[in-house]
């Protein structure tokens, strides 16, 4: 089974499992770099701090977690990833929902100048 992973303008993503209706990504988060702040139709997340300081923003809410803290992410929430710090970033994402393809990404602000994916309708 190949996994999927690929570099980013903010760091990269290694899936490390997929399933029926779930997915398992480490994420590295570049020093000083943010992902998109988007949403997602047809999944939740569930991000835990491996290594570094994540600043999270979900639906407007600032959470500040380290190594060992989560933080949930409901299907349908404004959600951003922000390293702020001199340090790489890594978390484990658990993804899960009735799919979890790349393209299940409506990006509502990106400092990379990127185009939302379209979304699908099931």
């Amino acid at each position: 089974m190949s996994l999927d992973s690929e570099e980013r303008p903010w760091g990269s993503w290694h899936v490390i499992d997929d399933g029926q209706g779930y997915k398992v990504k480490r994420i590295h988060v570049n020093p000083g770099q943010r992902l998109s702040y988007q949403t997602h139709a047809h999944r939740s997340e569930h991000w835990v701090v491996i290594f570094g300081m994540a600043t999270c923003v979900i639906d407007g809410e600032t959470i500040v977690a380290g190594p060992g803290h989560s933080v949930d992410v409901p299907t349908g929430a404004a959600h951003r990833i922000t390293n702020m710090h001199s340090e790489e970033l890594v978390i484990i994402e658990v993804q899960h929902g009735n799919y979890t393809g790349e393209d299940d990404i409506c990006r509502l602000e990106d400092d990379y100048g990127r185009h939302d994916a379209e979304t699908l309708t099931p």
